[in-house]
């Protein structure tokens, strides 16, 4: 499903999974990659930004598939954030409204890293979106968070990143708790191509985005969603 923005004659794409044939797809999940603050450079699906979401991908279709969920994973017109523009926030949405118009009554859940982190969190306004999972985000201190209101929250982030700051997700997640009564936060000790941790993240992501899709609460999602402000926002998981 390519298109073209007037800002660039760059291309955005998805590749997406599918549930088995014969299943309606009640729920989508879209995958955003990281990238850089400015770039022009094309989009590429052989980006280090873009492989790393790959498997994280697959492990979420796998994890949902059974119940309804199509994945998709999106590869950006260009790499950067570039600010003015803020051309992945541009891509998320063209995305979403694809979602809108192919699955009306499906609820979304978004899944960013990095860039994609702090586009997710952008984008949560969208009317499909209800979930977020921002796995080591990208957060400025003007990052705006009036337009979580009402949506599940779910803040991932390593202690030991020097790529994107923990300390600014965490305040982050505490202003987001001022328009909304679902949002967590987890710490894991790692970095911030979380590798060194990875089942732990992966962990996480499912627990995510399977209570998402299922509509079915998962005990350590909802725990840390109770867990008093500021330091519950500081979750740390085996």
């Amino acid at each position: 499903m390519p298109d073209t923005h007037p800002s660039s004659g760059a291309l955005a794409a998805l590749r997406t999974w599918s549930p088995p044939r014969g299943t309606a797809v009640r729920a989508v999940v879209l995958v955003l990659p990281g990238g850089r603050s400015r770039s022009r450079q094309p989009a590429s699906s052989r980006n280090l930004a873009y492989r790393r979401m790959v498997p994280i991908a697959r492990g979420i279709h796998r994890a949902t598939r059974a119940e309804g969920a199509e994945t998709w994973l999106l590869r950006y017109r260009v790499r950067g954030w570039n600010e003015p523009d803020h051309d992945p926030v541009q891509d998320a949405w063209w995305a979403l409204d694809g979602i809108r118009a192919r699955y009306p009554d499906a609820e979304v859940t978004l899944v960013g890293h990095s860039m994609g982190g702090r586009t997710a969190l952008r984008v949560a306004d969208h009317a499909s979106v209800r979930t977020v999972c921002a796995l080591a985000p990208w957060i400025e201190d003007d990052e705006p968070y009036a337009q979580l209101a009402g949506r599940d929250v779910v803040i991932v982030h390593g202690t030991a990143d020097h790529t994107t700051s923990p300390k600014a997700s965490h305040r982050y997640a505490v202003s987001a708790r001022e328009v909304s009564d679902r949002v967590c936060r987890f710490e894991l000790p790692d970095g911030h191509a979380m590798l060194r941790r990875a089942p732990a993240w992966t962990e996480l992501i499912r627990r995510t985005v399977v209570a998402a899709v299922t509509g079915r609460p998962d005990p350590v999602i909802t725990t840390a969603m109770r867990a008093a402000t500021p330091n519950g926002l500081r979750e740390t998981t085996a």
